[in-house]
C-alpha cells in the first residue's frame, strides 16, 4: 500500500469513528438477573437504569411543558425498557384486547422502541410498541419494501405491561425484549445498537408525537437519524 493509500485508509477510519461517535448515545445497565416485569419506576431496578429524554416533537422543536422518561436495563438474555409517559388526554383503542396483537396500535396513544444491531443495512431494524392499556404490536420492518407494516405478522416473543395512573395523569409502559429477537450477537459490555423511541398521544384535536431523537421528517421511519443504545456494567 503506497503513502496515499495508507492516508486516505487512516482518514477514511477516523471518520467513520467520529461519525460513529458523534451520535447522540444513551446507556442500559447491567442486571445480574431477570426480574418480573413491572411499572413501578420507585424499585432498585428501574432507579439504576440508564435514562433517555423524550421531549421533542418531530421536527426537533421543544413540546411545551412535558417531559417523558424511558429507562433502560440489560440481563445475559433480556433488553429491559420502562417508559414513564405524562399525559393532558388519553386517546385510547375502544375494545382492547392483550391476547394477540393490536395491528395499526400506532394510530392511538402508543410508546414506541425502534432497535437494531445491523449497521450494515439501516433499512432494517425491529419496532415494538405498547399502549397505555397493555395493547402491544411488534414488526419486522424492512425499508426496502413498499409496504413495511406487513412486518407485523413476526413474533419476537416480547412480553409487556402497562398501567394508567389517572391521579397523577401519567401512564406507564414496560417491555422486556429477548436478545435472541433482535441481535445474533451474545450480549456483553460495549454492544451497541441502534435506537430511536417515540410517543404519539392524544386526539387530532390535541395531538403530539414527541421523539428521544427527532426524525426530521413526517415518518418515525427515518433510520438514518436514530441514535445509539450501549450496554454497560454500571451506570455512569
Amino acid at each position: 500500500m503506497n503513502g496515499l493509500a495508507k492516508t486516505l485508509l487512516a482518514f477514511l477510519v477516523c471518520a467513520g469513528t467520529a461519525w460513529a461517535g458523534g451520535k447522540p448515545t444513551v446507556k442500559a445497565v447491567f442486571a445480574s438477573r431477570d426480574v418480573p416485569l413491572n411499572t413501578d419506576a420507585s424499585t432498585a431496578f428501574w432507579r439504576s437504569a440508564g435514562i433517555a429524554s423524550l421531549e421533542k416533537d418531530t421536527q426537533g422543536k421543544d413540546v411545551p411543558n412535558f417531559h417523558a422518561e424511558v429507562r433502560m436495563r440489560w440481563t445475559k438474555d433480556s433488553l429491559y425498557f420502562l417508559f414513564i409517559c405524562p399525559y393532558d388526554e388519553l386517546y385510547l383503542k375502544p375494545a382492547p384486547t392483550t391476547r394477540q396483537e393490536t395491528n395499526e396500535l400506532w394510530n392511538w396513544d402508543v410508546a414506541e422502541v425502534f432497535i437494531s444491531a445491523n449497521f450494515r443495512d439501516i433499512k432494517l431494524y425491529k419496532e415494538f410498541e405498547v399502549s397505555p392499556q397493555g395493547e402491544w404490536v411488534d414488526l419486522d420492518i424492512d425499508l426496502h419494501k413498499p409496504h413495511h407494516e406487513v412486518g407485523w405478522t413476526w413474533n419476537s416473543g416480547f412480553e409487556k405491561t402497562a398501567r394508567i395512573d389517572s391521579a397523577a395523569h401519567r401512564w406507564y409502559a414496560a417491555l422486556r425484549i429477548p436478545f435472541s429477537a433482535i441481535d445474533h450477537r451474545s450480549p456483553k459490555a460495549g454492544n451497541t445498537f441502534r435506537m430511536n423511541l417515540f410517543l404519539s398521544e392524544g386526539p387530532s384535536s390535541n395531538h403530539r408525537e414527541v421523539t428521544w431523537q427527532p426524525p426530521m421528517s413526517s415518518t418515525f421511519h427515518t433510520p438514518e437519524r436514530f441514535g445509539l443504545l450501549k450496554l454497560v456494567n454500571e451506570k455512569q
